[in-house]
């Protein structure tokens, strides 16, 4: 006789909490990955002779870029919230993980098994390449990248349904916080310690073990697929006739409705400058700390991890300020305008320390 069903599997905090640390954890991985190779510019730029290889400036700049690739030119995140609204969370978590453990892999084996000598001639300039040779392995990397963006996105997004799904009612605002909280703490200590593990050990380990925290990642998903689907089971036997959602149902007609509001395209805009403005930006800063102010290699990363640990304290302070003082656009204008203090005096001349990265 089957045992009745008189409370969803979300009302149970083990389970609930659960979902989320299967669903954090995987995402923490997804920003090492994403980070991993930022600190490891100045080895990446090394020559060959000296150990490292032999990367340009333009070859690093198209493999950062290349995380963006296929999202934008190819309206992947569009398509991966149809794939989300239409076939599910289970179907769209996996994809998702699975397309970053491949493309993080394949990112590992250019690193570890491409040459650095062999070149393409490449006249791509809408992504950055005019009448170039460029590494194979370099191409290699970023089509890795890509195929590492594409799912990271998804997954993103999927995370955000997966908490909305099992928190409603249960402190989903403090889920989101720590789910946010361990993704940036997955930035910060790829920042700050990849560049120590590749000196200490290969130049790919610290891509290796972000590899195997994937695979690790993946594995754990299929086991909230299972409890996801106990979740459904249970919302079906206690309310039959109202299990299925009608409002997260998509509908073409919605996008009119999103295109033609000015506060989405204001909301997009600033979204556009304030990326444009961070992640470049902590892409380079490594270096930066390396070239401008003559900090050793090692410790470098030390400094932009600071950036991921700030938002993991800040984030809940300023969220309580807005919760008791609300004023959201003069919050939004105060944060803009302290970015541009922010990248002025990082950029300034006269803040320049012309030492050496062995002083």
């Amino acid at each position: 006789m089957d045992k009745i069903i008189t409370q969803k599997l979300n009302d149970k905090a083990w389970a609930r909490w659960t979902a989320l640390l299967i669903v954090s954890f995987t995402m923490m991985m997804g920003y090492f990955i994403t980070d991993v190779m930022s600190p490891l510019e100045d080895i990446l730029e090394t020559p060959v002779a000296k150990g490292g290889l032999g990367w340009s400036s333009i070859e690093y700049g198209f493999f950062s870029g290349s995380y963006g690739f296929i999202n934008v030119y190819l309206l992947m995140l569009f398509f991966g919230g149809l794939i989300l609204d239409k076939i599910g969370i289970r179907f769209t978590g996996v994809l998702s993980c699975a397309l970053m453990t491949v493309g993080a892999f394949i990112k590992f084996y250019s690193i570890s098994f491409v040459t650095p000598d062999a070149t393409t001639y490449v006249n791509i300039p809408f992504l950055g390449l005019s009448e170039t040779y460029v590494k194979n392995q370099v191409l290699l990397a970023a089509l890795g990248f890509s195929i590492f963006g594409v799912g990271c996105e998804i997954c993103g997004i999927t995370v955000s349904k997966i908490i909305a799904k099992w928190f409603t009612g249960h402190g989903m605002a403090l889920a989101m916080g720590i789910q946010v909280g361990m993704a940036r703490l997955g930035t910060a200590v790829a920042l700050g310690f990849s560049a120590p593990i590749a000196h200490h050990f290969k130049f790919s380990t610290p891509i290796l073990f972000g590899v195997v925290c994937l695979c690790i990642g993946l594995l754990a998903f299929f086991v909230y697929c299972v409890m996801d689907k106990k979740l459904d089971r249970s919302v079906k036997d206690l309310n039959p006739q109202n299990h299925a959602d009608k409002e997260d149902e998509f509908k073409f007609k919605d996008l009119g409705a999103i295109f033609t509001n000015p506060g989405f395209w204001l909301i997009t805009l600033l979204c556009l400058l304030f990326y444009s403005g961070v992640f470049p930006c902590l892409k380079f800063s490594t270096k930066l700390m390396i070239s401008k102010y003559g900090i050793a290699p090692d410790l470098a990363g030390y400094i932009p991890m600071l950036l991921p640990f700030g938002t993991i304290v800040l984030t809940p302070l300023f969220g309580t300020i807005y919760d008791r003082i609300g004023k959201c656009a003069l919050l939004m204008i105060i944060g803009s305008l302290m970015l541009t203090g922010v990248h002025i005096f990082l950029h300034s001349p006269s803040s320049t320390m012309r030492h050496s990265p062995s002083s």
